[in-house]
């Protein structure tokens, strides 16, 4: 229980009524009668809140909210006794999380619920425990507030940004990746897997052409194929400390996974099977799977997986994955490539040439970008440009290196991720590398 502003205004004005008894404009009697009348009127206003019965309270909260995507959530108020409440609701989500709409001050009416819509955005993949809520009552004067807690104890999912998701099942996998970013050139009708006959078209190849259909149909009849299904995607991320560091409020392993959803989507859609190993620091391992069930699988497998300040040892990481993984599959490596990690790193893809055809993400730091545009007006910043410029050229020289072995390198910030593994995953798809 503590003094609301209007007890402190009232005793304000008893010590300005103490003022004027001083320099002899009130009698004494005035000023004592003044502070007995105050005082009693104190105490019953702080025995009403004292006896104001905690309103009842419940959440309305999605059991599973995407990191990094601004949510909706509800709270329900009861006032439990015959006289109107008014106090001050807080939910008791963790501190970082940005949060619209709450405090938010309420007059609760005697037998009536009262709601109060809330936005935050979930910061933390996982499970996290939310706390009670927290209220704040005011006594009828206002000249009392006290701080209540309302058991609410909930355990909230955050998994990675699936959300996007939904808006790409309303369009057919070709244009959903075009929505993510990626570009790839058409090519109708061009794949390995048969799929249709279908009349001649202006431009089609003549090898396309089926003589005998032709014959029988007494016109010109040409094959149509597909891209081959049932091909195999599998995800190496990184779970090392390269994965900690952060662009905005999400670490780069947040943005992997959210990535790594988007891909996993798509090559769903298209019919091929899609795995994961996460390897350096936590480690997880879940074998292809098809059909757009595996989406939940692979929700349920990393939501609450953490980059860890280990180094990673992608040699053990490219064994484990050979060991578990027979048939050739596209492994699309996602890690921070540094120039201390060449050797090691060399050596695992090399591993991994002898059956899957490998392509790695190089993650960038957008600070890298922008510390090159900065103007240089002094001394130390002249040796800081030039400090990340010989960064910049032994990662390089890393990317090259891996180039030179055959293997895609995709040098990209967190932002172009989605992309990018999308069009390398379509690119080699189309060209049946496969």
């Amino acid at each position: 229980m503590r003094p609301a502003p209007g007890l402190v205004v009232a005793l304000l004005a008893w010590a300005l009524v103490g003022a004027l008894v001083a320099f002899g404009v009130l009698d004494v009697h005035a000023w004592v009668g003044t502070g007995v009348l105050l005082g009693a009127v104190a105490v019953v206003d702080w025995l009403w809140l004292l006896r104001t019965p905690t309103p009842r309270a419940r959440r309305d909260l999605p059991h599973v909210v995407p990191v990094g995507v601004e949510t909706e959530g509800w709270l329900h108020l009861h006032a439990e006794g015959r006289t109107r409440v008014r106090l001050e609701a807080h939910e008791g989500l963790p501190g970082d999380w940005p949060l619209r709409g709450l405090p938010r001050t309420l007059h609760l009416s005697p037998g009536r619920e009262s709601s109060v819509a809330y936005r935050f955005t979930a910061l933390d993949r996982g499970g996290v425990d939310l706390a009670g809520l927290h209220l704040r009552l005011a006594s009828p004067l206002r000249l009392w507030r006290h701080r209540r807690a309302v058991p609410l104890a909930q355990q909230l999912r955050v998994y990675p940004n699936f959300a996007p998701l939904a808006r790409f099942a309303l369009f057919s996998a070709e244009k959903a990746s075009r929505v993510v970013g990626a570009h790839i050139a058409r090519h109708r009708g061009e794949g390995t897997e048969f799929q249709q006959l279908r009349e001649y078209r202006v431009g089609d190849p003549l090898r396309q052409i089926d003589w005998k259909a032709s014959r029988r149909a007494h016109k010109l009849i040409s094959r149509e194929y597909q891209h081959e299904k049932n091909q195999q995607v599998l995800l190496l991320l990184d779970t090392g400390r390269r994965m900690l560091a952060k662009d905005d409020a999400l670490s780069h392993f947040d943005h992997v996974l959210n990535a790594a959803l988007v891909v996993s989507y798509l090559a769903l859609r298209q019919g091929d099977a899609v795995g994961l190993l996460a390897s350096g620091g936590a480690s997880r391992w879940l074998p292809p799977k098809r059909g757009l069930g595996a989406v939940d699988t692979l929700l349920n497998t990393v939501y609450d997986l953490q980059a860890e300040p280990v180094a990673t040892d992608y040699l053990a990481a490219a064994t484990e994955l050979t060991l578990r993984q027979s048939r050739r599959s596209l492994v699309l490596l996602v890690t921070n490539v540094r120039d201390e990690d060449v050797a090691d790193l060399l050596a695992a893809v090399t591993l991994l040439q002898r059956r899957h055809l490998v392509c790695v993400a190089s993650l960038r730091e957008v600070a890298l970008d922008q510390g090159l545009e900065r103007p240089v007006q002094t001394l130390d910043q002249a040796i800081g440009i030039g400090a990340l410029a010989q960064y910049l050229d032994a990662r390089d020289a890393a990317h090259k290196a891996l180039r030179s072995r055959g293997v895609t390198v995709l040098d990209v910030t967190c932002a172009q991720l989605p992309a990018a593994l999308v069009e390398t995953y379509l690119s080699v798809k189309r060209a049946g590398r496969l």
